[in-house]
């Protein structure tokens, strides 16, 4: 089962963290088809957030197809997104890690290596490579 973290000095919403950490469960195989995600008093009592909060975020994973509230017994993921098989990010996986190893030893901090990945990530969507 997923568990959620915030980020309060990322200027992302509440809602949108959560609705994000979802995708991107479901995207590397953390969250598959049928899995049951935390309950919204699960998240409320763990996070100290609104219910409400929770409440948004699920219904708009709902509206996207990606999981189904089941009246009674909570809410479970209902289909992956496309992309390869999770199982081939592993390797992906392992070189991103050395890769932040070497940004990290050489005085990088996690703000620097998100403007670095971003503005490449931009640099090579731009080109069509990606």
């Amino acid at each position: 089962m997923i568990q959620f973290r915030l980020n309060p000095r990322s200027g992302v919403s509440t809602y949108l963290q959560l609705v994000h950490q979802v995708r991107h469960a479901v995207r590397l195989g953390i969250l598959r088809p049928g899995d049951q995600l935390p309950t919204v008093k699960d998240v409320v009592g763990s996070l100290a957030i609104n219910p409400n909060t929770v409440l948004k975020a699920y219904r708009e994973l709902e509206h996207d197809g990606l999981v189904e509230g089941r009246p009674g017994l909570g809410t479970f993921v209902r289909d992956s997104v496309g992309g390869p098989p999770p199982g081939s990010h592993a390797a992906l996986r392992r070189g991103l890690d050395r890769w932040l190893q070497r940004a990290f030893d050489a005085g990088l901090d996690a703000e620097d290596v998100r403007a670095l990945f971003e503005t490449s990530l931009h640099d090579h969507t731009e080109e069509g490579v990606a």
